[in-house]
């Protein structure tokens, strides 16, 4: 678990120390890779937190889910149709299904520790 989040921690650091702008023409090209990186890294993050977390599974997801949508995204400029827009709502509604899946991970996880000391689930 802590991989993604150093990662997070890292590139945030970079951007804060080398600020860089980004041409107007790269924009949506940017804004689609964030949302790729941002599902695979929620995705890495579920995959931990129920013990399945395979690195080599989240380099390919992050490489190949940004490479696809940034190839989406200058397909549809090409074509002059605003392709991207499907992916953000597919990358959207899967970084909340993530989200939503880490939060219960952790509520149970929580709400678990406190009812009983063998921490084993129980049907109230």
């Amino acid at each position: 678990m802590y991989i993604p989040i150093i990662g997070a921690l890292v590139g945030i650091i970079l951007g804060v120390i080398i600020p860089y702008d980004i041409p107007i023409n790269f924009v949506k090209y940017t804004a689609i890779a964030i949302l790729a990186a941002l599902d695979a890294i929620f995705g890495g993050i579920r995959a931990q937190l129920v013990q399945k977390f395979i690195f080599s599974k989240f380099m390919s997801s992050f490489f190949t889910n940004t490479a696809l949508a940034a190839l989406l995204a200058f397909i549809g400029d090409t074509l002059g149709i605003d392709i991207y827009m499907g992916a953000i709502v597919v990358f959207c509604i899967r970084i909340f299904q993530n989200l939503s899946l880490i939060r219960e991970e952790i509520f149970d996880r929580v709400k678990w520790c406190h009812i009983g000391s063998d921490n084993q689930r129980k049907d109230i």
